[in-house]
């Protein structure tokens, strides 16, 4: 539109410039017309014997005064005959000299160049004084062009306006326009994030737009549909497969309980065999907790995070004095929405992680306070920590560190402190403590949830 504009403008504005100075030009015309017709007849006998010279001249000065035109009539050899201010003369070059000398040669001058605003130059117009056929003199007018140069500039600015108008117009209309092309992206933006971030029933209102965004609209609710489906199929199986293999590992162990009263005691084997068989029965019960942390709907409401964290670490707390771990809470009342029961398993399992990597005589420390819009829980333990690439993997389902091998676990209760807390709409992240250990950090909203 502004390209279309600019090629409209420029030729319209160079046109409004040339009108105006053709209009100058054939006044002065006019001028010098009269001015001829009244030369003609002066003779060259003296001023005193002439009136009409006495006329010309009168009629050149009163022309001066109201005008601010300079005007002459010079003959062939540039003498004046008569001449509007007594100083004005033809110059040995330059605009008059050649309208002087165009004119000598009975021929009107040519159209002076075009003046613009931002010039200063004269307008000269020349027309010859003829007699019985012969050019006896010339008459010239040498215009100010101040009162022209304002008139096109005044042309200009309507024109500008005019453009200005429309280009605003035009992205008025271009912004309605991309408004309603863009509305149904940013609808689709918010609702992939949505599902990104654990909302999965989160759909897009397939209105609105053009038809093919309409249409992408509906094929992604079609893929958001299909990857709930697939996604609940994953649950259920975990689920179901978890508590299926329950009942025949729970008789399994039964069995080899019996059979280690057949045996020595002490028996390595009978006890290596008991405890794979209870790591596989916590294995199977974290998956069960995991696929149904994943199906069940928060029960947010306003919790006192204070409270309810003093609750967990007093619970924990002699499970961490008979490791010989410090325990200590900084626990404030500090309001928040949240689901109580999912908050509180997710703390579990994070000060459970805490306490289980922490060595003896060693502190973990959790702190409740609020940062504007979120609570936060921090939990601080003086263990040996993770490296940055661990750091990047922590709370994926199954991952152990290398180094922690040996340490009692499934790998999955981070994960489903996770699932719990996004479910409410909080959040779980970790960092390095130093000089060594790890900082959990446990995010909850203090605002409700939108509707």
């Amino acid at each position: 539109m502004a390209a279309v504009l600019l090629a409209l403008g420029v030729p319209l504005a160079v046109s409004v410039a040339a009108a105006e100075q053709q209009n100058v030009v054939v006044d002065r015309i006019d001028d010098t017309a009269r001015f001829a017709a009244l030369a003609q007849f002066v003779t060259d006998t003296p001023v005193e014997s002439n009136g009409r010279q006495a006329t010309l001249n009168s009629e050149l000065a009163s022309y001066y005064d109201v005008y601010g035109i300079q005007a002459g009539v010079f003959y062939a050899n540039e003498s004046a005959m008569a001449k509007a201010p007594s100083g004005f003369t033809v110059p040995e070059a330059g605009v008059v000299r050649d309208a002087f000398a165009e004119a000598l040669l009975s021929r009107r001058s040519h159209d002076p160049e075009q003046v613009w605003p931002w010039q200063r130059d004269r307008l000269v117009v020349a027309s010859p004084v003829i007699r019985d056929g012969d050019v006896v003199a010339v008459v010239v007018t040498d215009s100010p062009t101040g009162q022209l140069r304002s008139r096109i500039l005044h042309g200009w600015l309507i024109i500008g306006a005019g453009e200005i108008a429309a280009m605003l117009l035009a992205v008025g209309a271009a912004l309605r326009l991309t408004g309603w092309v863009l509305r149904p992206v940013r609808v689709l933006d918010t609702t992939t994030h949505m599902i990104a971030s654990g909302a999965l029933k989160s759909r897009v209102a397939a209105a609105g737009g053009p038809p093919e965004l309409q249409r992408l609209a509906r094929s992604f609710n079609e893929m958001a549909d299909n990857v709930e489906d697939v996604l609940e199929q994953q649950r259920a199986f975990v689920a179901d497969a978890s508590h299926q293999l329950r009942n025949p590992l729970a008789a399994l162990l039964l069995r080899i309980e019996l059979l280690a009263f057949e045996l020595p005691e002490g028996n390595q084997e009978i006890a290596s065999v008991q405890g794979e068989g209870k790591r596989l029965a916590q294995v199977l019960d974290d998956l069960l907790d995991l696929a149904l942390a994943e199906h069940t709907e928060a029960d947010l409401r306003v919790t006192d995070i204070g409270a309810l964290t003093a609750e967990r670490v007093a619970a924990w707390s002699p499970t961490a004095e008979a490791k010989g771990v410090r325990l200590v809470g900084d626990c404030p009342p500090t309001t928040a929405w949240a689901d109580p029961v999912t908050l509180s398993s997710a703390l579990d399992a994070v000060i459970d992680n805490a306490v289980k990597f922490t060595p003896k005589d060693e502190t973990v420390q959790v702190t409740v306070a609020s940062d504007g819009d979120t609570s936060t829980i921090v939990v601080i333990d003086d263990g040996p920590g993770l490296t940055d690439e661990e750091l990047a993997r922590v709370g994926d389902r199954f991952w152990r560190s290398g180094r922690h091998q040996n340490v009692k676990g499934s790998g999955l209760g981070l994960s489903i402190s996770r699932t719990l807390l996004a479910a409410g709409g909080g959040s779980i992240s970790y960092e390095h403590h130093e000089p060594h250990g790890l900082t959990v950090t446990v995010r909850v909203p203090r605002s409700g949830p939108v509707a």
